[in-house]
Formats: structure tokens, sequence, C-alpha cells
């Protein structure tokens, strides 16, 4: 039997960090929506008991590096389960480009194989398996929109954004996130107003959700990776309602409720980096 699943991208409207824990994580307080650009995880059970990952994009780890990886033996070992896996996944998300596509694909490999091997766990459940793998998959297992808080890990739903266009645009560099993490200055920060854009949220309000947009990362990767600012300016001269880097970069990207605007700054991005997307905002659970 083969399962597929659908892993999505995410993207921040607000992440600020509040201090460093005493576990070596950092304290956050982040607001997360998914967009419609997605990995596909295809997942079959083999003979042998090991694990096979295969991706269909260069620089993705195909051993035990792969969060994919991480969670298939996290759950082989868990429910006890014998039998090997072989897992391909059919990247779309750009790699090291802050919008969790690794712990996206984790987060799919574990809702696949629930239903491969019929576990029956609940979301809460495969949310808990999730946080054992990283901060950010207990949200992608979730999706929709949510306010993540703890080191990621502690999840609420929050309601979806209003529909709009989400452009994305990775310049060609790969930004580590323990290094940025590890070059903030708490004491420098300017704290986003993470509970203005809950309330922009409940009021369903775009006009709000682009104004309290807030990324506290951008102070460590703006100045390392110059390309990040000069994207964000030219968004918003191309008329972009509201502009962010996503995590901790270098995928910035422009939210429009029109179509023709996403597609003139398509337009307008590609000439200055390879990855570029139109896609909409799905903000809701899948």
């Amino acid at each position: 039997m083969k399962v597929m699943e659908r892993a999505s991208a995410k993207i921040n409207l607000a992440l600020d960090v509040l201090g460093k824990r005493a576990d070596g994580y950092h304290e956050v307080s982040m607001v997360m929506t998914t967009v419609d650009l997605a990995d596909h995880i295809e997942i079959e059970e083999t003979k042998r008991e090991d694990i096979y990952i295969r991706a269909t994009a260069p620089f993705v780890p195909e051993d035990e590096r792969n969060l994919a990886y991480k969670a298939a033996a996290l759950m082989k070992e868990r429910f006890r389960i014998q039998r090997g896996l072989s897992i391909i996944i059919h990247k779309q998300i750009p790699v090291a480009a802050g919008l969790a596509g690794g712990s996206s694909d984790a987060a799919a490999t574990i809702r696949a194989l629930n239903r491969l091997w019929n576990l029956n766990l609940s979301t809460e459940e495969m949310m808990r398996l999730g946080t054992e793998i990283g901060s950010d998959v207990a949200f992608c297992v979730h999706g929709g929109t949510a306010l993540a808080t703890g080191r990621g890990e502690k999840i609420k739903g929050l309601p979806a954004p209003p529909s709009c266009w989400v452009v994305l645009a990775k310049p060609p560099v790969a930004v580590s996130t323990g290094n940025v993490y590890s070059a903030l200055n708490l004491q420098a920060i300017s704290h986003p107003n993470v509970q203005g854009m809950i309330q922009a949220l409940r009021e369903g309000s775009f006009e709000n959700i682009c104004r309290h947009l807030g990324n506290v990362l951008e102070s460590v990767t703006i100045p390392a990776v110059p390309e990040v600012g000069q994207i964000k300016t030219l968004m918003k001269k191309l008329g972009a309602d509201g502009v962010l880097m996503s995590g901790s970069g270098p995928t910035v990207f422009g939210l429009t409720q029109y179509e023709s605007r996403a597609q003139k700054l398509v337009n307008s991005l590609k000439g200055f980096c390879g990855d570029v997307y139109a896609v909409r905002l799905i903000g809701r659970p899948s």
C-alpha cells in the first residue's frame, strides 16, 4: 500500500523572541499560517526494515539528518513497527528558506504513517510526536493559522486571514536558523505587536494584518544577507500591501488582494532571484 500526503509551506505573520530558555532554546511568540505551496510525500512499506529516503531536489539530506527520516524512525520505534519504508519527497518548497519545508515534510510523514499503520492517533497526539523532532513540526501537523509559543511547540489555533495572494521570493543563499538565533541581540530588538496581529485576524482585517507584520529575526538576517532588504524594498515599491521576511529567512513574502498585482510582483522579481512564486494563502487546516 502506498500513501500520499501534502506538506504545506508556512509563513510567519509575526515572530517575536522573548528570551533565552534554560534548555538552550529561545522563548518565542509567533503567528504562523499556511500557504498553497507544498511538497508531496509518498510512502510505502518495503520488505527490508530500514528507512529509504529520496528527494527530488538537490541539497536535501537523504539520511538520518532528514526530518522526515527522523519522524519515520520515531514512529517505528514508538509503535514497534518492524517493517521498512520507502519515502519519496517531491520537493516544491525551496530548501533552507524560512518556509518550514523540512518540518512540514516531517509532519506529513507522521500523518501518512498514522494512516498507513491504522494508528488512529488524534491531531494532538501527532503534534506531541512532532515536538520530539523539531520546533515547527507541531504547527505543521496542526496546519491552518495559529499562535505558537514556548519554543514553538505550544499551538493555539487562530482564525484564518482573509483570502489573498502571497508572493514568495527567495534569493540564492541559504540561512542557518541556529546561527540567526545565536546572533540575535535580545537587548536591542524591537518587538512586533503579536497581540495586535491576533486581534487583526479575529477582526478579519487585511489592512490591520499588513500593519502588524513583524519579525525580530530581520535584525540579524538583513545585515548578513543584503538581498533580503533589497527584495523587501522592491516589493513595497511595486505595491505589495504588506512585506516581511519569513522565519529566519531568506525568503521574503508580499501580500496583496489583487491577482494582477501579484503577477506584476512575480514578473519584476524573477530577474532578481530564481525562486519566485505567487500562491494563495490557505490559512485553514487541510
